[in-house]
C-alpha cells in the first residue's frame, strides 16, 4: 500500500464515483445536447437567412434589369426627341433663310427700281436743260420764251 500509483488510482475511482453521485456526467451530456441543439438551430437560421438573401438578390437583380431597360427606353426616347427637335430647328432655319433671302431680293429690286427712276429723272432733267439751251440760242424774243416754257413743261409731264 505504499505505492503512490495505487493511491492515485483509488483517488481517481473515488472522484469518478463522486461525479456520478452528483450527476455531473448527466449535466455534461445535457449541456452538450443543449449546445448541439443551439448549434443546429443556428444552422437552420443561417440556412433560412441565406435563402432569404438569395431571394432578395434575385428580386434586386430583376429590379436592376427592369431599371436598365427603362433607362435604355428613356435614352432612346430622348435621342428620338433630340433628332426631331434638330430636324424642326433645321426646317425653321431654312424657312428663316428663305424669308430673309426673299426680303433681301425684294429690297434689292426696290433699290434697283429707285435707282433706275433716279437715273431716268436725272436724264430727263439733263435733256430738258440741253433742249432749253439749244432753243434759247436759236429762238429769240417773247414768243421764243413762251414756246420754250410751254415745251419744257410738256416734256416734264410726259417724261415723269
Amino acid at each position: 500500500m505504499a505505492n503512490p500509483t495505487f493511491w492515485v488510482g483509488i483517488a481517481f475511482v473515488i472522484f469518478m464515483v463522486l461525479l456520478s453521485y452528483y450527476g455531473v456526467p448527466k449535466n455534461v451530456v445535457n449541456q452538450l445536447d443543449k449546445r448541439g441543439q443551439r448549434i443546429a438551430d443556428e444552422l437552420a437560421e443561417a440556412k433560412r437567412l441565406r435563402e432569404d438573401a438569395e431571394r432578395l438578390l434575385r428580386e434586386y437583380e430583376s429590379k436592376r434589369a427592369a431599371a436598365e431597360r427603362e433607362a435604355a427606353e428613356i435614352v432612346s426616347t430622348a435621342k428620338a426627341e433630340a433628332e426631331r427637335l434638330a430636324a424642326e430647328a433645321q426646317e425653321k432655319m431654312a424657312d428663316f433663310v428663305k424669308r430673309r433671302t426673299a426680303s433681301a431680293e425684294a429690297k434689292i429690286a426696290q433699290a434697283e427700281a429707285q435707282a433706275s427712276a433716279e437715273v431716268r429723272a436725272a436724264a430727263v432733267d439733263a435733256a430738258i436743260k440741253a433742249s432749253e439751251r439749244i432753243l434759247r440760242n436759236e429762238i429769240t424774243g417773247p414768243t421764243a420764251t413762251s414756246l420754250v416754257t410751254q415745251g419744257l413743261n410738256d416734256m416734264r409731264t410726259k417724261l415723269q
